[in-house]
């Protein structure tokens, strides 16, 4: 985490020009014309980083999602390289024959070499990995861009990427220094953690001037609550109706007022975007109608001008404006798209919802509440997202809740959402409460273990209540404490306070 009022932040477009010439030494070491076949997941990141252009000026002919292919190189992550066997199978037994480079991203692993011996294609390819592992997306964010993570290793047990992001920290720390220190809370942090120091001891030792001060290492199942939170604030609302993928969001038709959809990059370089982004939605439209008055009153300076004067303007003043123009006309769109949505959907009905979830109110009202959304089929996102935020917030839904809404949630949108209900519960998302694990005896065992108000127990109540969320019982000790300002926001506070703490 980098804090966004820092005084000064480390230069993070050194990353991507780091992996970009990265990718370059690779597709240079197949000599001549060639085409770059690419997995789909890639191609936002691969944008970003370098442009057809900047390809093309490295004798890459033609980019093809998969699979045309005519001769070239193919780019991977760990997804669906395991077909790539048949393609040079197919190549082969009709007499076609070519090189062919596969490129691994973030990481090349032994199985994907042993799958290509299996085959019998080992000799027919060669391999290589593009060490990508952070990709900027803004003057002070930087992501792993890695979606599978959550699933691979919280549900399938599958820890392949802990060492990508001991590489991801071992690359900060060759670029902007050593850190000052390190902390962190999780089984997955702590495996991280030591990836990284692996690698450090490893590898050659450099003196550079320390850029980054703290790292704050933190599983993603220490709070699971706010994520299924509905977002109120505008970059928010813009990720769950139109998806931000790698700082771009495609806006549709209905907002750009054409035929065609634009892609947008969201970040601080847009000025519109950056003073909404964090802006709680009702006041978004006050800001963009006072922008857009201010806009017109900057184009009404040019009546009066002499020459001298208007060629002043449209060389310094009118290009700016017209961004400005364009940008303001697609967020003003963007805008008025989610208020019909939101509309529909009776945005302020869901959220009175969650916050009653959240304080423990009202509960038998936010259950016929979802019931009522599933029935409707509202949205089964929505749907499943205040059922694992209930089970959540209770500690497990009562056996005949479970039941119920489960039998309602497969009839209203599919029986092959049995899995799904598998999967979130081995995740601890979406659960049926035990005989011994309702909310008096849950708070009273966390009450043994917090006894001293300290954060060092703070610790061990959570270690040891691990898979269960005790959301309400923690909340209430907290508060009894008078330390924290309410359930609401409880976790993610939980969260930084012991990282604070716990120091590896």
């Amino acid at each position: 985490m980098i804090e966004r009022d820092a005084p000064e932040l480390p230069d993070f477009s050194l990353l991507k020009r780091l992996a970009r010439d990265q990718l370059i030494y690779l597709l240079e070491q197949l000599p001549g014309r060639k085409d770059l076949f690419i997995e789909a997941d890639l191609m936002s990141p691969l944008d970003r980083i370098a442009n057809v252009t900047t390809l093309k000026q490295h004798d890459v002919d033609k980019l093809y999602k998969l699979y045309r292919m005519v001769r070239g190189c193919f780019l991977y992550p760990l997804t669906n390289w395991f077909l790539f066997p048949d393609v040079v199978n197919a190549d082969k037994a009709f007499g076609r024959f070519r090189r062919y480079k596969i490129i691994f991203s973030p990481q090349k692993f032994y199985a994907c070499e042993n799958l290509l011996e299996e085959q019998g294609i080992f000799g027919d390819v060669t391999t290589d990995e593009w060490s990508f592992y952070l990709l900027p997306l803004d003057d002070d964010i930087i992501s792993l861009e890695l979606p599978e993570f959550f699933r691979d290793y919280f549900l399938e047990g599958d820890q392949r990427w802990v060492r990508t992001a001991g590489s991801a920290l071992h690359l900060l720390h060759s670029v902007y220094g050593p850190f000052s220190k390190v902390y962190g809370i999780g089984r997955c942090s702590k495996m991280a953690y030591e990836s990284w120091r692996e690698q450090v001891e490893e590898g050659e030792q450099r003196a550079l001037q320390a850029e980054i001060g703290n790292v704050f290492l933190i599983d993603r199942d220490v709070d699971l609550v706010t994520p299924l939170c509905s977002q109120v604030v505008y970059e928010g609302l813009v990720d769950d109706i139109f998806r931000i993928k790698c700082g771009c969001v495609e806006f549709c038709p209905d907002v750009t007022s054409s035929d065609k959809s634009i892609k947008v990059m969201l970040n601080s370089q847009d000025k519109v975007f950056n003073e909404i982004r964090n802006e709680h939605f009702s006041q978004v439209f006050g800001f963009l109608s006072q922008k857009a008055r201010n806009l017109q009153t900057a184009y009404d300076k040019r009546s009066g001008m002499d020459i001298k004067q208007m060629k002043t303007f449209v060389s310094e003043e009118l290009k700016g404006l017209k961004q400005e123009h364009r940008l303001l006309s697609l967020h003003i769109g963007a805008s008025e798209s989610m208020m019909k949505k939101k509309t529909k959907q009776d945005f302020q009905e869901l959220l009175k919802t969650e916050h009653s979830l959240l304080e423990g109110f009202e509960i038998r009202e936010c259950i016929s509440y979802i019931e009522e959304h599933i029935n409707r089929q509202v949205s089964m996102v929505e749907s499943m997202r205040l059922l694992c935020l209930l089970s959540l917030t209770e500690n497990g839904l009562l056996p005949k809740d479970y039941r119920s809404l489960k039998a309602q949630f497969l009839q209203s949108y599919g029986i092959e959402h049995l899995l799904t209900f598998s999967n979130l519960k081995q995740l601890g998302l979406l659960v049926e409460q035990q005989p011994g694990e309702t909310l008096t005896v849950m708070e009273s065992r966390v009450g043994k273990l917090v006894n001293d108000k300290t954060a060092g127990k703070l610790t061990d109540a959570f270690s040891s209540l691990a898979k269960k969320s005790n959301f309400r019982a923690l909340g209430r000790r907290l508060n009894l404490a008078g330390k924290w300002p309410g359930n609401c926001v409880f976790s993610s506070v939980l969260g930084w306070e012991m990282a604070r703490k716990l120091c590896f």
